[in-house]
């Protein structure tokens, strides 16, 4: 399972616009490239289920919530509080998205493709706000992605499109190489 977790470091008390727009944004990557979509620390105090409806009626954002509310439908859509240890195993090995990368945690788009390709799960965290991840969250990560592989930092929504777009460009490009190659054999 690959799974994209929005980390909210804005307040965590007051719903902004910038939370149910994040949200809207993130669902039709989640779905157009295969992951789930995970939210930590959100300050919306309902269930997830209204949330959906909440969002829906918000925005106009992925077919106006649609993707979000199938997301939801299909058991791909997670909500809750950020874990003080450890994430939930079903998540797969914790990704600390970041343009700094600890070199000795450092792992490149095409490594992370054949770890994909490997059909292991991975929970990718971004941070939602002018802070970006917290640092705690990137030291306890085991692996530390720079979806630019240049140090380039990246606006949240920028990140949410780019990290499923360009780990599942790379992860498609492998898969058809390999098939011509297997065809041509």
């Amino acid at each position: 399972m690959l799974t994209l977790g929005i980390v909210n470091t804005y307040d965590k008390i007051k719903v902004l616009d910038a939370h149910y727009r994040a949200i809207a944004r993130a669902a039709p990557m989640c779905k157009a490239y295969g992951f789930s979509l995970a939210l930590f620390d959100f300050p919306f105090k309902i269930e997830k289920d209204e949330l959906v409806d909440y969002v829906v009626e918000k925005t106009t954002i992925g077919e106006s919530g649609s993707y979000l509310k199938e997301l939801n439908e299909k058991g791909h859509f997670f909500v809750g509080d950020l874990p003080k240890k450890g994430f939930p195993s079903h998540f797969g090995k914790l990704v600390a998205t970041t343009s700094k990368p600890d070199p000795s945690f450092k792992i490149t788009t095409f490594e992370m493709a054949d770890e994909i390709l490997n059909r292991n799960s991975f929970l990718f965290l971004v941070g939602l706000g002018r802070k970006g991840l917290p640092r705690d969250l990137i030291k306890r990560a085991p692996l530390h992605l720079d979806i630019t592989n240049e140090g380039i930092s990246c606006e949240t929504c920028t990140a949410i499109g780019a990290i499923p777009s360009h780990l599942m460009g790379i992860v498609y490009a492998k898969q058809a190489s390999q098939n011509a190659f297997n065809r041509r054999e």
